[in-house]
């Protein structure tokens, strides 16, 4: 193991991924990366496979609700437990490969500047072919390389940085990555995003289903969040409240009372299906592909407003915040 490879260490975080884990294992040991493997509640063979690879391993018990977040903060946890906590922390999901060259190359932009706290990459779905929902994921991953506000889960972390913005909250179950990314920002760190491919995804969305409660986590994900840190995600909250909540009472009213209404709320969303068809293809979207993407982002609207109604329902009545699984 090389000296830069000792510099940082991988904390993965998993629940029933099984091959998918292992590839993912595999992928950090290739580049000699140590490893922490925390499983939440798994039944799977996940925490055997971490062990055969030499991880140390974390096992969250059901005394507080599972989380993303829960789970990278004990991995962190732990390994400060160990009195040898490394410079940098590679956050990675169970569902990832890490691309080869990508943690050198986290690794050197970090030492680099010290004051940037995190790094990050491109992600990619690995079967973007077998569903639209896979699709839509690759299409979602890829943003724009430089500085940025926020990312996803897949992050470089510099130790102390992380320390510094208090870490993960274990009580946000979606948009965990944001909300992190939020307070290291307002800590005075650098944040940004190199432009080269950093993890492969597998989603293994084949279902309307999956699709459907991953759009209603996304909404509890922008209500937790955004209440929070207001602003954040107002604009997110304000579309969902309009297109999944408001023309949908104004059509059922239209239905029973008053047909120009309905008129008018198909309208409106025929409107911003066009628009929304017509930013993928200027993003650079061949039309056929546009199209359908367009639907699944006009109907989103729908889950993501129960998602925010669950989140404030829970609040108001003091509820745990589950994670909310489409696999």
């Amino acid at each position: 193991m090389s000296p830069e490879s000792r510099a940082v260490t991988a904390i993965v975080i998993g629940r029933n991924e099984g091959k998918r884990l292992v590839a993912c294992l595999a992928s950090l040991q290739k580049q000699g990366v140590e490893m922490v493997y925390v499983d939440s509640g798994s039944w799977d063979n996940s925490v055997a496979e971490a062990r055969k690879v030499g991880a140390l391993v974390v096992e969250l018990d059901n005394s507080a609700p599972f989380t993303a977040a829960r789970a990278r903060q004990a991995g962190f946890d732990a390994l400060a437990q160990t009195d040898d906590l490394p410079e940098f922390v590679q956050f990675v999901d169970g569902d990832c490969v890490v691309v080869d060259g990508w943690i050198a190359a986290g690794l050197a932009a970090l030492q680099a500047t010290p004051r940037l706290g995190l790094i990050t990459g491109w992600r990619a779905e690995l079967y973007p072919e077998r569903s639209v929902y896979n699709a839509l994921c690759d299409f979602e991953w890829h943003r724009p390389a430089g500085e940025i506000v926020t990312c996803g889960g897949d992050m470089m972390v510099r130790s102390a940085a992380f320390q510094q913005a208090g870490g993960f909250d274990a009580t946000v179950i979606a948009a965990e990555d944001d909300e992190f990314c939020v307070r290291l920002a307002k800590a005075g760190w650098q944040l940004r995003r190199l432009p080269q491919e950093m993890t492969r995804h597998d989603a293994a969305m084949l279902r309307f289903g999956q699709w459907w409660q991953r759009a209603l986590r996304t909404g509890h994900g922008f209500a937790q969040v955004g209440w929070m840190h207001p602003p954040y995600f107002r604009k997110e909250q304000l579309r969902g409240l309009i297109y999944g909540g408001i023309l949908p009472l104004l059509a059922l009213y239209g239905l029973c009372d008053n047909i120009l209404i309905l008129i008018a709320v198909m309208a409106a969303y025929a409107i911003n299906y066009s628009r929304t068809k017509s930013g993928l293809i200027t993003e650079g979207l061949p039309h056929w592909e546009a199209r359908r993407h367009a639907r699944l982002l006009t109907l989103s609207k729908l889950p993501n407003v129960m998602g925010m109604f669950l989140f404030h329902w829970r609040r108001l009545r003091g509820r745990a915040m589950r994670i909310i699984e489409y696999k």
